[in-house]
């Protein structure tokens, strides 16, 4: 079993920038993929980023190309979400999730609790 806990939300302005952890417990975590995905109120959930179990690729959403980056620190069971030029339609709650496999074919088998993130104009 694996736990997943999102931190680093909050409120910010538009244009600023947050930095979301997703720590996991669990000692293999090192070979699980991480993605985050985000749910805006009324809307469907999202994807929004995903990294390799290495670290060594990642892959993103098209509307935060250029603005966020994922990267993962897997010696502290930590994959981190840096999201900078943060925009009103960024609001949402932001959820990491873990699973085997690429981009194509991941199948996410632990999902956190999610983050709340509430950026104004």
């Amino acid at each position: 079993q694996m736990q997943l806990v999102e931190s680093g939300g909050g409120l910010v302005q538009a244009g600023g920038s947050l930095r979301l952890s997703c720590a996991a417990s669990g000692h293999t975590f090192s070979t699980y993929s991480i993605s985050w995905f985000r749910q805006a109120p009324g809307k469907e959930r999202e994807f929004v980023a995903f990294i390799t179990f290495s670290g060594a690729g990642t892959y993103y959403a098209d509307f935060v190309k250029g603005r966020f980056t994922i990267s993962r620190a897997n010696a502290e069971n930590t994959v981190y979400l840096q999201m900078n030029s943060l925009k009103p339609e960024d609001t949402a709650v932001y959820y990491c999730a873990a699973g085997k496999g690429g981009i194509t074919n991941i199948e996410y088998a632990y999902w956190g609790q999610g983050t709340q993130v509430t950026v104004s104009s």
